[in-house]
């Protein structure tokens, strides 16, 4: 450290200052009788200790600032991080990784210590402070192990990292392309094994998680196998012990790939689990790979949709198309005169340009408002204006001119009742104009509109589609027809119907959603996987439907053997959370209770927890990714016998080297303590001095 001394004024002005101070003590002094009866020291310090008080006093007038520069010397730091997964000990005995090479990198860490400060992290599915030689996580992301340390040692004096894996990632993006933007060199240790074994492996099982009960749902096997070309081995997909599916397989060659598609018949509501296992053939290095579960949840029926027109006409088509394309929809057709069932039972209406001349379908909208069905109204020419005017309350149209606007839709800055993809929001001006009925709209309920109307080149407030609600029945209104040209155009700009479809699901799923008005939810997910941590959220309402969390909230899991685990819910802000932790593979239903004065409410659910194999899938390691790692971060790629080999590189290296900080500091003279006690006891002893000395 070193100091220096700065004021705001000219380093010369120091001599008024003691100028100053001499002055003072000269004139304060130099009529004092009582020196001639006092002692020579004492007439010599009264004026030197009045002189150094009035000095400094002046001194601090002219604003003295004190410069401290601090040096501090920062080592390299050198990251290193070990790859924690299951994959790395697959094809070689664990005891090595967990005892030799674990002590290995221990020697190597403390022989680079001095020269380095050590960093030290262990990854899998996510990343860890801390080395680690367990090797049980079920998942590698070594990106993300590149995201934490940008996070953390960005602008720091990085030296090398060093990566120990077997080059094997299931997770994340590919460790090549995700690597450091800042420029650190990276040093690869290749682990694992890259010998090819004979293995057959269930490499993956696609399908879907929901399905509707009644209805078939497809799974497709995907298989490989490895160094095993002329065996056989029988696929079969079975439930609780019954076989549903059964193939035998020939293996062709030394590297066969295979996928089987399988249908499977939905018989029971809820959560099913069906197991796919390949029987084991003769050699191979691991069976731990040859089965797997998959769950799906089993829905009682999809939501009904119902779609009234007064004619045929290309808007229905184009609508239909849209909702049968999204799985949980069955979509119903038919013309008005056609039509002679009851109402009840279904999700949503859509009543194009009804109630109509023809059509006045007085008696289904009576069973619409009595069941309370969602409606969404399509207007136009056919459209029967007062018949319309009469049916609904929310909007009321001019007396029937037969006149139609064209009007293109402008997005409405406010709207909140469902949100819509930025690619939409930004295309939605240029869909094609429809065809709208004429004249100035009324109503109470011209709030939540989506889209406004422009006409030529003038954007009106006139609505175009907007939804309302009145108690628990919802309606929406597209003011005009022709919405199949915007179908078409959604094509032609961009070769697939995704803008289009998006606007009619979320239209019909915000009209057709029914609201759960209970006053105790329970919120979770219906499938995990073994790694991932069992959570609940809970809400609870008064009577006013307002959210409490006085009242204490239990929960209690069971699985397929009857086993309970009981725990309580935390309190939040003005809900509940419950983080239950990891369970094994399995089935599990829940109950949560809770009580609010004399009412008891309960909220019951049930879950899956689905076994994680992704490490076991691929059973060679990937050197060659690791060496591009390495090489295009200016590394290299070192085997775990040649730790030592890399520890002489790295303290070798003249690019790596410390670096020396400087931090300068200003502060106010004025401000140290030790100045108000030094004044304090010049001032003290002058005036000491003088009253044992009889002056005053």
């Amino acid at each position: 450290m070193n100091f220096s001394l700065y004021t705001d004024y000219p380093l010369w002005f120091i001599l008024f200052c003691f100028l100053a101070g001499a002055a003072y003590a000269f004139i304060l002094y130099r009529n004092e009788k009582r020196f001639d009866e006092t002692k020579p020291w004492v007439r010599i310090s009264l004026p030197i200790l009045r002189f150094l008080v009035v000095t400094l006093l002046a001194f601090f007038l002219l604003s003295p600032l004190l410069r401290n520069i601090s040096t501090t010397i920062e080592k390299p730091i050198l990251i290193f991080a070990q790859d924690n997964s299951e994959s790395v000990v697959f094809g070689k005995d664990s005891s090595y990784y967990k005892n030799e090479y674990r002590k290995s990198v221990s020697d190597f860490i403390l022989k680079l210590s001095d020269k380095y400060d050590t960093n030290n992290y262990s990854f899998g599915d996510v990343v860890h402070g801390g080395l680690g030689f367990e090797f049980k996580d079920k998942q590698t992301d070594i990106s993300s192990l590149f995201d934490e340390l940008e996070t953390r040692f960005s602008n720091r004096n990085v030296g090398a990292v060093v990566i120990a894996s077997d080059g094997l990632y299931n997770k994340g993006q590919n460790p090549v392309y995700a690597s450091l933007k800042d420029k650190f060199p990276v040093y690869t240790i290749a682990l694992g094994d890259t010998t090819i074994r004979k293995d057959l492996v269930l490499a993956k099982v696609l399908h879907n998680r929901l399905a509707y009960l009644g209805n078939k749902f497809p799974i497709e096997i995907q298989i490989t196998a490895k160094e095993l070309s002329g065996k056989t081995s029988t696929c079969t997909v079975s439930k609780v012990g019954e076989v549903l599916f059964t193939q035998q397989i020939s293996i062709t060659n030394n590297k066969f790939n295979l996928s089987i598609p399988v249908l499977l018949d939905a018989k029971a509501i809820g959560l099913q689990r069906y197991s796919i296992r390949l029987s084991s053939v003769e050699g191979e290095i691991t069976i731990a790979n040859n089965a797997r579960d998959i769950f799906v949840d089993v829905l009682d029926g999809r939501q009904k949709i119902l779609i009234l027109a007064d004619a045929p006409h290309p808007d229905v088509s184009a609508i239909k198309t849209s909702l049968e394309l999204k799985e949980g929809y069955e979509v119903q057709s038919s013309l008005a005169a056609d039509f002679n069932k009851p109402v009840a039972g279904y999700d949503l209406i859509i009543l194009h340009q009804l109630p109509s001349a023809k059509n006045n379908i007085d008696n289904i909208l009576a069973q619409i408002d009595k069941e309370n069905i969602p409606v969404l109204f399509v207007l136009g020419s056919q459209t029967l204006v007062g018949a319309f005017n009469k049916a609904q309350p929310d909007l009321q149209l001019p007396a029937a001119s037969g006149k139609l606007n064209d009007v293109a839709p402008v997005l409405a800055k406010d709207f909140s009742l469902f949100t819509t993809s930025n690619e939409l929001r930004s295309y939605a001006s240029r869909f094609s104009p429809l065809q709208s009925p004429f004249g100035n709209y009324k109503g109470s309920a011209l709030k939540s509109v989506l889209f406004y109307q422009q006409i030529g080149l003038v954007e009106s407030d006139i609505p175009l589609l907007f939804f309302s609600q009145e108690a628990v029945q919802k309606r929406g209104y597209l003011c005009g027809e022709g919405i199949w040209r915007w179908r078409l155009q959604d094509f032609a700009d961009h070769g697939n119907h995704l803008l289009f479809d998006e606007l009619i699901l979320k239209t019909v799923q915000y009209l057709a959603v029914k609201e759960d008005k209970s006053l105790f939810k329970v919120i979770s997910k219906n499938n995990y996987y073994e790694n991932e941590s069992i959570s609940f959220d809970a809400e609870l309402y008064n009577e006013s439907y307002e959210l409490i969390n006085d009242p204490e909230v239990s929960l209690v899991i069971s699985d397929e053997k009857d086993k309970k685990y009981s725990f309580v819910f935390t309190k939040t802000n003005n809900s509940y959370h419950l983080d239950a932790g990891v369970f094994p593979v399995g089935n599990y239903k829940y109950e949560a209770k809770t009580k609010v004065g004399a009412n008891l409410f309960s909220s019951k659910g049930e879950f899956s927890v689905a076994e994680l194999q992704m490490e076991i899938t691929n059973t060679v390691a990937d050197h060659q990714l690791l060496y591009s790692l390495s090489k295009k971060n200016g590394g290299d790629m070192y085997y775990p016998v040649q730790l030592d080999k890399l520890a002489e590189v790295l303290l070798s290296s003249e690019d790596i080297k410390p670096i020396s900080h400087s931090e300068k500091k200003l502060s106010d003279l004025i401000n140290l303590k030790w100045i108000f006690f030094l004044l304090l006891i010049l001032i003290s002893l002058e005036w000491f001095i003088r009253k044992i000395n009889g002056a005053y």
